[in-house]
């Protein structure tokens, strides 16, 4: 019960950080500019158009949706095109912290994930602003939960939603449905195979794939979508339609000023500016006002430490032919998030990308921390170095908040925090 309460407490608590001034700034902030666009035209239009003629987009509906929700809620403003964004981003706090208990059945350790969680700057910044990236997250994180469970009808569905929000989700089914499949032809075989199989595949094809074109109802309604008319047979619009959008996801080259090779993404080499002003009053002659997605550094980089220890105990455990379930969602979670990147080097790309993988890193650090309490059982060393480093990462999540918020601060302020030339 009492871990019930402190885990609430931490999720109301970023709740209330995502909530306050959350129509700062005002305007657009990055590619909000398209979602929020998108969204409008879904509750005005059921389909995306651009003016009186329809509008070739590269992303499904569902986290444009969600935004519309929110806008439906709130008005069309600023706090209402991220309300959504804010309340599912405090809900990844709570399941962060189901999955943990669920991997590793410690009151302490589970209070601790759901609190690195809250304390994470990329997941603040992605909460706060409307882009769709905290719905992939979001969901991501639920069907691995849901997973764990064995619910596996749910996870399917929301998987669906998954790929429905973001094509990248496609990495994580793909690694839970093979999976599922392994789990099946472990245990079965002959006759015994055919019934897991053909559940298998309605749980993590099927449903899927359902929910996907669901997704696509406006555009299937109306004579407004794009390529709408390509052919007579629907089907074939729709499978073309498909094909231009593959073709900009591969083909995106063109170059920006925040893009990040994926090597850096764990340390944070290059984040993505957001926002930027130079506003006229703060106290001081120049000013500074940044929305930048950049993950609490001291976090990441403990995170990075902690990977590489969970990569060295995995393969430990594979030579010695053990099953442990952490390392295994661990390994597999940051694996379907990250590894696909590296496929595209030319693609243009960003590291706040890596907002869907967050969740497995900070698992990363709470299994060093499992280990750690269980080889040095009753230390009290062990517990003030945990206390330690979780109050360092407390003040460098507090030190660098105006630049996830976007408060108004001085240019002296905002230079100090440019820890490395790579962030400005």
């Amino acid at each position: 019960m009492k871990t019930r309460i402190y885990v609430g407490a931490i999720a109301l608590a970023a709740l209330a950080l995502r909530l306050l001034h959350l129509g700062t700034p005002k305007g657009f902030v990055f590619d909000e500019v398209y979602y929020v666009d998108g969204a409008r035209d879904y509750l005005a239009h059921g389909v995306e158009v651009t003016g009186k003629g329809p509008e070739f987009v590269v992303h499904p509906p569902i986290g444009k949706w969600l935004i519309a929700l929110g806008i439906k809620l709130f008005g069309d403003n600023e706090f209402g095109w991220r309300f959504m964004g804010a309340l599912l981003g405090s809900l990844m706090i709570v399941i962060i912290a189901l999955i943990a208990h669920r991997l590793f059945r410690n009151s302490f350790l589970t209070i601790a994930a759901s609190a690195l969680m809250a304390m994470d700057g990329l997941a603040l910044v992605h909460s706060r602003t409307a882009l769709l990236d905290i719905y992939l997250a979001f969901f991501i994180l639920l069907a691995t939960y849901l997973f764990l469970m064995r619910w596996h009808w749910w996870a399917g569905l929301i998987l669906g939603l998954a790929i429905a929000t973001k094509w990248s989700g496609i990495y994580y089914l793909a690694l839970f449905a093979l999976v599922a499949l392994y789990r099946a032809f472990a245990h079965h075989t002959g006759r015994d195979l055919v019934k897991p199989t053909i559940k298998t595949f309605l749980q993590y094809a099927f449903l899927p794939f359902s929910v996907y074109l669901t997704s696509w109802t406006g555009w299937f309604l109306s004579n407004r979508g794009w390529d709408r008319d390509y052919s007579n047979n629907v089907i074939t619009s729709f499978i073309h339609y498909h094909s231009q959008m593959l073709g900009f996801h591969t083909g995106l080259v063109q170059k920006h000023a925040y893009q990040a090779n994926p090597w850096s993404w764990l340390v944070m080499g290059r984040p993505t500016s957001f926002f930027y002003e130079t506003p006229k009053s703060c106290g001081a002659s120049h000013c500074s006002q940044e929305v930048l997605a950049l993950g609490t550094p001291f976090l990441w980089w403990i995170g990075t430490i902690a990977f590489a220890v969970v990569i060295g105990f995995w393969i430990k455990s594979i030579a010695q032919k053990r099953y442990e379930p952490p390392l295994n969602i661990i390994v597999a979670g940051i694996a379907a998030g990250y590894l696909p990147w590296f496929f595209f080097q030319k693609r243009t790309v960003f590291s706040f990308y890596a907002i869907v993988f967050e969740p497995f890193l900070i698992l990363a650090i709470i299994y060093c921390t499992y280990v750690a309490l269980l080889h040095f059982e009753n230390s009290r060393n062990t517990y003030a170095f945990i206390a330690f480093i979780g109050l360092a990462i407390f003040i460098n999540f507090i030190y660098f908040l105006p630049l996830f918020t976007g408060d108004v601060i001085t240019y002296d302020s905002w230079q100090a925090r440019m820890w490395l030339p790579s962030w400005v």
